[in-house]
């Protein structure tokens, strides 16, 4: 399978090379170097110095590639200005995404794809940061805010830099199964293999965020302590707060409230227990702090999009 990744000046590195790192080891663990062969299409000849400043050399631009590709993929920038405004580029994928079996974006990529009108009427990713920027731009556009990938038919978008190894490891499995995409993502120490409707932000990663160091003790006490009464008047009363105050500060810090950070931070534990143990679910409800199952198996499906059970089928090791 040909896989071309689009990429340009400013170009992020990890967008063309996570994805041809996840292709090159399934390709390897298939013992079929060519079972995937990943190339790099640039808009313009030469070498593409890339944001951070290393350079990439381009198998072929858009004007002088030939032959078909299975698997198209634009690569996101910082810059993206030009591309967005290249009416030869944009002409040049609609009319691959009219050939190629599938196709799509990792990260800001997606601001190419919807300015070539790829986009309309589509579910898509993008970057955290810039999903409201491209719902603004692009109102016939279905972003989905917090999805690490989404697929819409043939059309594949991933939310920022390394979710597109995420993306990859998605389409190796729907090439050859749910096992081989497990293999190559343990190959790659990365976090196993992350369903598309997973948040952008694990728990620990939103803790990180707040900038008041009172906000970030009650974090930390959430992570630490998921068992004890983590209710706004308990984390209130640790935070030496009435609870309208804390449950103001709180949301301004971090965007979220602290009812919806401690469900988070529990399902999130409960998900890595559920891939790495095959504890009931009764058990894994009380080990982060869920005294009704019921309840819990409601949270679980509410914040990942999928149930326990399915969870666990596409993605407990």
């Amino acid at each position: 399978m040909r896989v071309a990744i689009l990429a340009f000046p400013r170009v992020q590195l990890l967008d063309v090379a996570g994805p041809a790192d996840v292709f090159a080891e399934a390709a390897r663990q298939l013992g079929r170097p060519r079972a995937y062969q990943v190339q790099v299409i640039g808009s313009q000849a030469g070498t593409l110095k890339s944001s951070s400043g290393l350079r990439i050399a381009v198998d072929s631009t858009v004007a002088t590639h030939r032959g078909p590709i299975d698997t198209l993929l634009v690569a996101g920038s910082p810059d993206l200005d030009d591309m967005a405004a290249d009416e030869r580029l944009h002409g040049w994928l609609r009319r691959q995404s009219r050939s190629v079996r599938r196709y799509g974006s990792v990260c800001s990529g997606a601001f190419v794809l919807a300015a070539a009108g790829l986009l309309d009427g589509k579910r898509v990713a993008t970057h955290w940061n810039s999903t409201a920027r491209l719902a603004a731009a692009y109102p016939r556009t279905c972003v989905e805010a917090d999805a690490i990938y989404v697929k819409d038919g043939k059309l594949f978008t991933s939310a920022g830099v390394t979710a597109g190894m995420d993306l990859a490891l998605a389409m190796v499995e729907e090439d050859h199964g749910r096992e081989l995409a497990l293999r190559v993502a343990r190959e790659l120490v990365m976090f196993l293999k992350r369903p598309g409707g997973q948040s952008q932000f694990s728990a620990h990663l939103a803790a990180q965020t707040s900038e008041r160091s009172s906000v970030r003790e009650i974090q930390d006490h959430v992570l630490a302590h998921l068992k004890d009464d983590l209710s706004v008047p308990a984390l209130a009363s640790l935070a030496r707060m009435s609870e309208r105050t804390f449950a103001r500060i709180f949301r301004s810090e971090t965007g979220t409230t602290p009812a919806e950070f401690v469900e988070n931070a529990r399902i999130d534990a409960a998900r890595r227990l559920a891939e790495e143990s095959d504890l009931p679910a009764k058990r894994l409800a009380d080990a982060v702090g869920y005294a009704n199952v019921d309840g819990f198996r409601r949270a679980f499906s509410r914040r990942l999009g999928v149930s326990l059970v399915e969870y666990r089928r596409r993605f407990a090791t």
